[in-house]
């Protein structure tokens, strides 16, 4: 089968069949094609232009009735998790420990970073081209065959959110972990009417052109996904957020447990897989989920050996909390690029991708005490590389006390955020901890809001054009924090990276008054494409082999998702 995407409506694309059969890479570049379709909004921010007359959780409800899905999800057995910071690491957690518990797990998470198939997991991977192809068209074919006036094909996260209920039933999983998308009250994930157990990370201010401007309005949201005599765990909140929560536990006859961050002694020197210390917040949540959700279906008693108190942690708890993984959350990446001639270790990525203030604090603090220990040559052995399907493999880190270390942010955010709010916030935690940068390199994202690419779809340089005035925005922010004032070289950098945009010659050298080399501190650049920054950094370590650079990428996790996937061809 074959295809091709044409109008239907001004809110409504489809896919219409042609003749011939295509390969397996070809079709799953057309289910891109058709997924982008589904996407309502050309940036953040922009209102949905979906038509109908009916709300989104009743047209969820009708989907899966056209599926013939509705009945059958009351099957599943489901950890339902909301939170504005934390609840993907809280699922990743609770997916790590109840598969090592000898569990089948589905995991839904959002959003991607390389692929999209990354959002659905089965058993601890993530779902094989081949069977995405076949759920994807089945869902695909049967909703365009019903499509209305009233009933449209549904958004790109429905869409996916209807996929990972119908992959989940299909392979059988004994037990389902859902991360909401956006929110909770009003989430495409919020057909779940009787999920086994319910989870809240922790609540700040974000989303708020969907969810409000103030902490009670957000955590309205997120205890939407509360239901009636349902367990459910937080962790510990503000008072503002914690009394929004208490009050609608209440109402619902909920009972609402607050988890204390898990503590050194119960992890018994156990290390946890995700970096960073609010990590001990979401694995505490996640124990709580786990062994509620245990508990009610009958298997926490297996777990514990006879001598076992109630309140230690199973092996198979902390194997599952020493091997959680989520990519762009708090990793490190040594760029192992096999075009070059450096030596390991000389260029690190530290990825994370914080955007609200709060999650950059977190972040600066995660990256100052990171580097701290790569610097110290008994604190750390191994380092992350990108491999296929989210994995990464360990590499002894060669580290070289002779070598210079140069710190560099790599930033960009998208245009609904703050980063007035975000830059003084990284710089000044990461300076409380005696970590400063000696450059901040300001570039576009590769991925677009309104188009779904594939982890193998190729970025060219050719002909690059983009409007970067919003990088010149931040990068004006960055100079006036650092240097108290707006950057005394900034009309020249227009016309230097204007000259340069569209050439495939750019080079570290391009940027003299600017490279590591030189004594200029903390100076900052925009650069026209990210995979022109990658070569800049690339460049920069060869030509100064004495160097160590490390790099902060943070702002976004699309941007974090780009530089992995530059990383990993």
């Amino acid at each position: 089968m074959s295809f091709k995407i044409e109008e239907k409506s001004s809110s409504n694309l489809v896919v219409e069949e042609q003749n011939g059969d295509l390969p397996g890479s070809t079709s799953y570049e057309k289910a891109m094609e058709a997924l982008s379709s589904l996407i309502t909004r050309q940036k953040r921010g922009d209102k949905s232009n979906i038509g109908g007359k009916y709300g989104k959780l009743e047209r969820m409800e009708m989907y899966l009735q056209i599926l013939g899905l509705e009945e059958q999800i009351a099957g599943l057995k489901i950890i339902h998790v909301a939170g504005t910071k934390g609840k993907g690491s809280t699922c990743a957690f609770c997916e790590a420990i109840l598969r090592q518990c000898g569990l089948r797990t589905g995991l839904f998470t959002s959003p991607h970073l390389i692929d999209v198939r990354e959002r659905f997991r089965i058993h601890g991977l993530d779902i094989s081209e081949e069977k995405f192809l076949k759920y994807f068209w089945d869902i695909w074919d049967q909703l365009r065959d019903k499509v209305t006036e009233d009933l449209p094909m549904p958004p790109l996260f429905q869409f996916l959110t209807i996929m990972a209920f119908k992959i989940f039933l299909s392979e059988q999983v004994d037990v389902a972990i859902i991360e909401v998308g956006l929110g909770g009250r009003l989430d495409s994930t919020n057909v779940i009417k009787r999920p086994v157990v319910c989870g809240i990370a922790s609540l700040g201010m974000d989303h708020m052109e969907a969810l409000g401007d103030t902490l009670e309005s957000i955590a309205l949201h997120k205890a939407g996904i509360l239901k009636p005599n349902t367990l459910a765990f937080t962790v510990p909140q503000l008072p503002e957020a914690m009394a929004v929560l208490k009050e609608v536990a209440r109402d619902l006859m909920v009972p609402l447990e607050i988890v204390p961050p898990i503590s050194y002694e119960k992890l018994k020197g156990t290390k946890l897989s995700l970096a960073g210390d609010h990590q001990y917040v979401n694995a505490a949540l996640a124990v709580a989920l786990c062994k509620s959700w245990l508990r009610q279906t009958c298997t926490w008693d297996k777990l514990l050996s006879n001598d076992a108190s109630e309140e230690d942690l199973p092996d198979a708890f902390l194997r599952g909390l020493s091997s959680a993984r989520l990519s762009g959350r708090a990793q490190v990446v040594h760029d192992m690029d096999s075009n070059s001639s450096i030596s390991g270790g000389d260029l690190i990525f530290y990825m994370d991708g914080a955007h609200t203030a709060e999650s950059m604090d977190v972040c600066a603090r995660w990256f100052s005490s990171a580097v701290k220990e790569n610097d110290n040559p008994a604190s750390l052995s191994l380092v992350s590389s990108p491999l296929e399907n989210g994995y990464v493999h360990k590499k002894e880190n060669i580290n070289d006390s002779s070598k210079i270390t140069k710190r560099i942010l790599l930033f960009n955010c998208m245009e609904v955020r703050s980063p007035h709010l975000l830059l003084p916030q990284l710089i000044g935690t990461c300076a409380s901890s005696g970590v400063h940068f000696s450059k901040a390199l300001f570039v576009p994202s590769i991925s677009t809001y309104n188009k779904v690419t594939s982890g193998a779809s190729v970025t060219t340089l050719t002909g690059y054009k983009k409007d970067l005035s919003w990088q010149f925005g931040m990068q004006r922010i960055w100079e006036k924090i650092i240097h108290g004032k707006d950057s005394g070289f900034d009309k020249d950098i227009r016309t230097e990276f204007l000259e340069n945009s569209s050439t495939q010659g750019f080079s570290y050298s391009d940027y003299s008054h600017c490279n590591l080399g030189e004594g200029h501190h903390a100076c900052s650049l925009v650069i026209p494409s990210l995979p022109q920054a990658i070569k800049w950094l690339r460049d920069c370590v060869k030509e100064n082999p004495s160097f160590k650079v490390q790099v902060l990428v943070t702002g976004s996790l699309h941007l974090v998702g780009d530089v992995l996937k530059l990383l990993r061809k």
